[in-house]
């Protein structure tokens, strides 16, 4: 590992980039924790400062899933979002993961707790303001709501011990590191299609071969909201689609769906992101939500396939929504995670 790491950590000038099989190298060195922690620390912030490659990234993402509990349970679409959670905005991809499973596509969400750098909300904090402990939820468990909803929630400390056992390191560390990128391309239930969130438009192109790579039959690459894979309702949104091996770069206009709307600033909690979201999910909640998910999920249908246009697919995930399908498959998720029945909740109108 200290041979490795003095390629990468040569300082702006003189470092360099690794070869697929060293990364290999420096990957297993990390995810088995064979190297020091402070050899770790060193390797990751130094890739940071650097920035990775496409191969180094491949080869991270390539051990991770050796040590992932991967198998192809439904596949469908796979939601890329960021584990470092979100502060400021509505996570649509929840309920954008009902709307797609109402309309056949089945869905993969993954995360954990919040990690740096943002520590924001995450997935599994709205799982948890459901009444689901994540932590006594054992894969099994996860699998079976997905075989009754076509939703499959991966915890990825669990899914991906390793990854559980670096957590504290990575906290110390509190900042992103290549980890952050890898941790979301393990694909647990190896999915043809995926949806992946970034910042930095600077990472499009990287992102999309990586992606290409993969091989992965179809790709959206989402410049987001908060670096996620949620595209904004309230201005035009950069993506790369992928499909044949080739991307691409288009332009998604809330605009000219009649859709934009503008976005109330809120103090979010796990249970304000909840609530907002079974609001969507039965029809109703705020204009901007509501469209956001219809948004999200009608690109999504596209991409898979389920729609011959982003008009159609946007058409479809109303129809969805508003008919109670969309709500019918949350509440067979939930009440399977929870393991009993429970009442539903009112209709709730939209402001």
């Amino acid at each position: 590992m200290i041979n490795l790491l003095k390629e990468v950590a040569r300082g702006k000038r003189g470092a360099r980039d690794l070869s697929y099989d060293e990364a290999l190298t420096a990957a297993e060195a990390i995810l088995c924790q064979t190297a020091s922690p402070v050899q770790i620390g060193a390797f990751l912030i130094a890739e940071r400062i650097k920035l990775e490659s496409i191969e180094e990234l491949e080869a991270f993402v390539a051990v991770c899933r050796k040590y992932a509990r991967r198998e192809p349970v439904q596949q469908g679409l796979d939601c890329a979002g960021p584990y470092d959670g979100r502060r400021n905005s509505f996570i649509a991809t929840f309920p954008t993961a009902f709307v797609l499973a109402a309309a056949g596509i089945p869905v993969t969400l993954h995360g954990a707790a919040p990690l740096p750098p943002k520590w924001g909300i995450t997935l599994q904090d709205i799982i948890e303001a459901a009444g689901v402990r994540v932590a006594g939820l054992s894969r099994d468990d996860a699998i079976a709501a997905a075989a009754e909803s076509g939703v499959l929630f991966a915890q990825a400390d669990q899914w991906c011990p390793p990854l559980g056992e670096l957590r504290p390191l990575r906290e110390d560390i509190g900042m992103r590191t290549i980890l952050n990128t890898a941790e979301k391309l393990i694909d647990y239930s190896c999915s043809p299609y995926i949806v992946f969130g970034i910042y930095h438009n600077t990472v499009f192109d990287r992102i999309s071969r990586l992606i290409i790579k993969l091989g992965y039959q179809k790709g959206l690459v989402v410049q987001g909201v908060e670096g996620s894979e949620d595209l904004f309702i309230d201005r035009p949104n950069r993506v790369y689609t992928i499909a044949d091996g080739q991307a691409q770069l288009d332009i998604i206009d809330p605009e000219s769906l009649g859709l934009e709307t503008e976005v109330p600033e809120l103090d979010w909690t796990p249970e304000l992101q909840l609530q907002t979201a079974e609001a969507v999910l039965q029809g109703g909640g705020h204009m901007a939500f509501y469209n956001q998910t219809l948004l999200n999920g009608g690109a999504r249908l596209h991409l898979a396939g389920k729609a011959g246009s982003l008009e159609e697919g946007v058409y479809t995930c109303k129809h969805l929504l508003d008919n109670g399908s969309a709500w019918a498959v949350y509440e067979q998720w939930r009440n399977a995670l929870l393991g009993s029945r429970t009442p539903s909740l009112g209709q709730v109108g939209r402001v």
